[in-house]
């Protein structure tokens, strides 16, 4: 317990030196700030667009303007978190490999991984998780008092919403961590980090639109049981957007399926991380 706190206590000092900073351009904060949010602003009007053609997204998929929403408010969310606490610490890694900077922190009193994850917060991509916030709280105030099948989660349900969400967070944190790992071998892997938007981006709707055709029925394969992208949003989003209770095709599974595969993406990683520690070479050498 004492060596959590200590941990605890070594991520405030970071996240506080991270905001001293940000504060130190402060129109540039701000302007970075703008622009998250005025990109989170077209892409709500593109998907209001969208329900101005269709009532959901998806036939039969129980996706509604709604839902959708609220699916999309968790993608947010999770991004958001990510690109915040992970995304600048994993791009610096490769930077680190290649100057040096690693070695003095294979020399810190203190977990290397944790160290390379956690060393730099960027505040202002937090913006869009607040913008997450207002969207998630507008669709399930709609989704309560409509006058055909109103609904109204559970606590239990947005207890079980807050753990998957966490879940998504590991996942998304443990392709990023591997992929940063993969510097020690390759030197710089900017290639490598656009694959990670890439692979990500099919996170950002909902599975069924992939299960069904020869190319659809791969990628939901994939993306589901092999590199869990597509549970990192779907499962959070559907058990407080109902959809995935009232079906009764199996759909449930997914829950323990990202559960499952939470555990094994942190151990993967974690082991993947520490045996390229084991090939790094000092720069100076």
């Amino acid at each position: 317990m004492e060596e959590l706190r200590r941990y605890g206590r070594v991520f405030v000092t970071f996240a506080r030196n991270s905001l001293v900073r940000d504060m130190t351009f402060r129109l540039n904060f701000f302007l970075q700030c703008v622009s998250s949010l005025g990109w989170t602003a077209m892409n709500v009007g593109f998907y209001l667009i969208i329900f101005e053609h269709t009532g959901s997204i998806g036939e039969g998929t129980g996706w509604d303007r709604d839902r959708f929403f609220l699916f999309i408010a968790t993608t947010w969310f999770i991004n958001s978190l990510v690109q915040a606490f992970f995304m600048p610490n994993a791009q610096e890694f490769s930077e680190m490999i290649r100057t040096g900077g690693l070695d003095f922190a294979l020399l810190k009193p203190i977990d290397t991984q944790f160290l390379i994850s956690f060393r730099r917060v960027d505040w202002s991509q937090l913006s869009n998780f607040f913008a997450g916030g207002v969207i998630a709280a507008v669709s399930l105030w709609n989704l309560a008092h409509r006058e055909v099948d109103p609904m109204v989660p559970s606590l239990l349900s947005v207890l079980l919403y807050v753990v998957f969400l966490l879940c998504g967070i590991s996942i998304m944190y443990s392709v990023m961590i591997a992929l940063s790992a993969t510097s020690v071998w390759l030197g710089r892997n900017q290639s490598l980090y656009n694959f990670w938007f890439y692979i990500t981006n099919f996170s950002r709707y909902p599975m069924e639109i992939y299960n069904r055709g020869y190319l659809g029925k791969p990628l939901f394969g994939l993306f589901t049981f092999v590199i869990p992208i597509l549970l990192v949003v779907n499962v959070p989003a559907r058990i407080l957007a109902d959809p995935l209770v009232a079906r009764e095709d199996g759909s449930g599974w997914y829950i323990v399926w990202a559960a499952v595969m939470t555990v094994f993406s942190l151990c993967a990683s974690r082991w993947m991380f520490r045996k390229s520690l084991l090939s790094y070479r000092s720069a100076s050498s």
